[in-house]
């Protein structure tokens, strides 16, 4: 699908990295508080005041929740003021709250935007994730594989060894299995505690990062917001939705999802061109934190167009207020 033409990508992303910007801006005063909501909310206020600036008709597909349990950002909200486009917005206003209250790495803001309609309205539950960065032929792994298979079929892919791949697993019991079966082959593992949507994004540059692919589960609007970077960086991402109980079922059914078993590819989860901005707010190996100078505030932002392929590294210096 192709982005109609009121969808002026190239001038719409500067604006969306206007939004990261404050939120990260906005929760920089809690990093390693200890205040996981009270930083969580600062983000929300203020992208959500930086959205309504923009000449969009916006929808949130992925935001803070349903209606009745997000205040601001919830699913569903309509944003921007009215004046240009309709578009589908993804977002996460602070993609890591733990990680900020604790002042730990790899805390961003994150947002996406695109046409309207070209978004998985994913609800809000589990997705097994897959991801690998570009480069390789298609469809070189799959969620059917087991991790070790995937190890291996990587590495072949790559022509080294299984002991040269580095896989991102995010850290949680339930994927203890996975760990001891991807260490059988010899591949490294990164383990992180929080930010899975920086866990995805770490293949597409795997030169600089050291990761060659993400596996496991974590939260599905996390899951589009990842696969909306990759489709601007170039790469590979599967997802499948999973669930708990009937109540999540229902979930996924409200948000229009007849087929449950469903595996989605990256173009799938974003069937159109996106544009994505992300902000760090504490230290990270996709973008810097927010640095406090006497009387200023820097951010560093990466703002990509899956159109072009760009991708820009933005150095933000503000007075502090």
């Amino acid at each position: 699908m192709t982005a109609p033409k009121d969808f002026n990508d190239r001038m719409l992303s500067l604006g969306l990295a206007r939004v990261s910007e404050a939120a990260a801006h906005a929760s920089a005063r809690l990093i390693g508080r200890g205040d996981e909501k009270a930083a969580d909310q600062a983000a929300v206020n203020a992208m959500r005041d930086q959205l309504n600036m923009l000449d969009i008709k916006g929808v949130v597909v992925i935001g803070e929740g349903e209606r009745d349990e997000a205040p601001m950002l919830y699913i569903g909200e309509e944003v921007g003021n009215g004046n240009g486009p309709e578009v589908d917005i993804a977002l996460d206003p602070l993609e890591g709250t733990t990680l900020t209250a604790k002042d730990m790495p790899n805390a961003l803001t994150v947002i996406a935007m695109a046409p309207r309609g070209t978004l998985l309205h994913a609800p809000d539950v589990y997705m097994d994730k897959l991801a690998i960065g570009p480069g390789y032929d298609k469809d070189v792994v799959s969620l059917a594989m087991a991790p070790a298979e995937r190890v291996q079929a990587l590495a072949r892919a790559r022509g080294c060894k299984d002991s040269d791949i580095t896989v991102c697993i995010l850290e949680r019991p339930r994927h203890e299995e996975m760990i001891a079966e991807v260490r059988q082959t010899g591949a490294a593992i990164r383990l992180i505690t929080d930010g899975d949507v920086a866990g995805v994004i770490h293949c597409a540059e795997a030169e600089l990062t050291g990761i060659d692919m993400y596996m496991g589960s974590g939260g599905a609007p996390e899951g589009v917001l990842a696969a909306a970077a990759l489709k601007c960086m170039g790469g590979q991402m599967w997802g499948r939705l999973l669930f708990r109980n009937d109540d999540e079922k229902g979930r996924a059914k409200k948000a229009g999802i007849t087929d449950l078993d469903r595996i989605y590819a990256r173009d799938d989860l974003v069937t159109a061109d996106v544009i994505f901005a992300a902000t760090g707010v504490t230290n990270g190996s996709i973008v810097a934190g927010v640095k406090r100078e006497p009387g200023y505030l820097t951010t560093e932002t990466i703002l990509m167009r899956s159109k072009t392929g760009s991708v820009r590294r933005m150095i933000y210096r503000n007075p502090a207020k």
